[in-house]
Order: C-alpha cells, then sequence, then structure tokens
C-alpha cells in the first residue's frame, strides 16, 4: 500500500509527521507512507525543515493521498499551475484531508456535495468555496474524508488503515502508538469515532 502524505511548504508538523508515523506501523503489511512535496524540500510553520521522500506527482500513483495542512494552504490552493500537477481519482484512491487540507480537497473537486471538516481558521474559506463544514473531528464518505484539528490526524490514519487492512491490524497499529496505562480505551475511543464511516464487512 502506497500512501502520499502531502506536505507543502510552511506544513503543519502534526498533520504530516502523526500520519506518516502511525501508517508506517503497518510497514509489515507492505505498507509506505512517504512524505510528498511539490519540491525537494519543504519548510515547516515552526520552521523544520525536511526533504521530501516523493515529489508531488507520486500522488497520482498512490494507494492513498492524504492532503496536510500548513500556513500557506490558501496561497497554493490559488496556485492551478501547482495543483494541476495533481490527478488523482476517488475511484481508485482512499483520499484524505485534514484542516486546511480540506481546502485543497475542495479546490480539486474532491468533496462534490459532502460536508466536511477542518479547523477554526480555515472554516471561513472552505464555507466560501461552497462545502458544508462539521463540527466534528471526522467524516468520511465512501473513498473520501475529512478531519479537524491538529490532533484529528489520528482519525485519518485510523480510517485508512481499517478501510484497506481491516479493523484488527489497525488496532495493533494503534495500541503500539497509544499512551500507556490507557491503551485499550484510547484505542477504543479512536476506532469508534471511524467505525460507522467503513465500508461493509
Amino acid at each position: 500500500m502506497k500512501v502520499a502524505v502531502l506536505t507543502f511548504e510552511g506544513f503543519n508538523e502534526l498533520d504530516s509527521f502523526i500520519a506518516l508515523g502511525l501508517l508506517s506501523r503497518l510497514s509489515h503489511l507492505g505498507w509506505s507512507a512517504e512524505i510528498t512535496s511539490p519540491s525537494a524540500q519543504v519548510r515547516s510553520m515552526n520552521g523544520v525543515t525536511v526533504t521530501a521522500q516523493r515529489p508531488l506527482e507520486f500522488a497520482n500513483d498512490a494507494d492513498v493521498v492524504l492532503f496536510g495542512s500548513g500556513i500557506h494552504t490558501r496561497a497554493i490552493a490559488a496556485n492551478s499551475a501547482l495543483l494541476d500537477r495533481l490527478e488523482l481519482d476517488p475511484v481508485r484512491q482512499l483520499i484524505g484531508g485534514q484542516c486546511s487540507g480540506t481546502l485543497l480537497m475542495a479546490r480539486l473537486g474532491l468533496l462534490a456535495d459532502m460536508p466536511a471538516c477542518t479547523d477554526s481558521t480555515t472554516k471561513p474559506w472552505v464555507v466560501e468555496a461552497g462545502v458544508r463544514v462539521l463540527e466534528e473531528p471526522f467524516h468520511a464518505r465512501g473513498p473520501i474524508a475529512t478531519a479537524g484539528g491538529c490532533l484529528a490526524s489520528q482519525y485519518l490514519a485510523a480510517w485508512v488503515m481499517a478501510s484497506r487492512a481491516g479493523l484488527d491490524a489497525a488496532r495493533g497499529a494503534l495500541h503500539y502508538a497509544a499512551p500507556v496505562g490507557e491503551k485499550d480505551a484510547y484505542v477504543d475511543r479512536l476506532l469508534g469515532v471511524v467505525k460507522p464511516f467503513l465500508p461493509p464487512a
């Protein structure tokens, strides 16, 4: 399973790194989550510079595409030359967006008429794009999902793992990362949020 974690200039570390870290717990099943960027290096909103593992076009062939957020997302959403490099297909890909990443999904026409989640700062721009915003941490319809709030990236990762590898595999990966002393309760709560949006068994 190839996962493109879309990471742009000014990115939010919590979005990209939490999703990548959790999804990489399934590497024993052949999963590979990689930082995917439009340039060789990108700098986070807090000054952390990372080297892209894959170019932006990798997203077009990936099995899963996750849009992270960042402080420059509104400018990126207006950059047609950049977004035209993406040719995504919900028929064969799972696609998710985190906070202002939801704005990029709206700009690409991926949300259609579905409601979406985002953060409070991005909400007015997503509404302006014609999307109804939910006051919820996570929402999905079929192969499309959105999450709101930096730490909601765990829901995106859990949804991807449960959708493609099954609940048992997702539970195992999340259990490893969950806080000691509350692992079962933590994982149960997390999976309880995404279970209603999973495809039928």
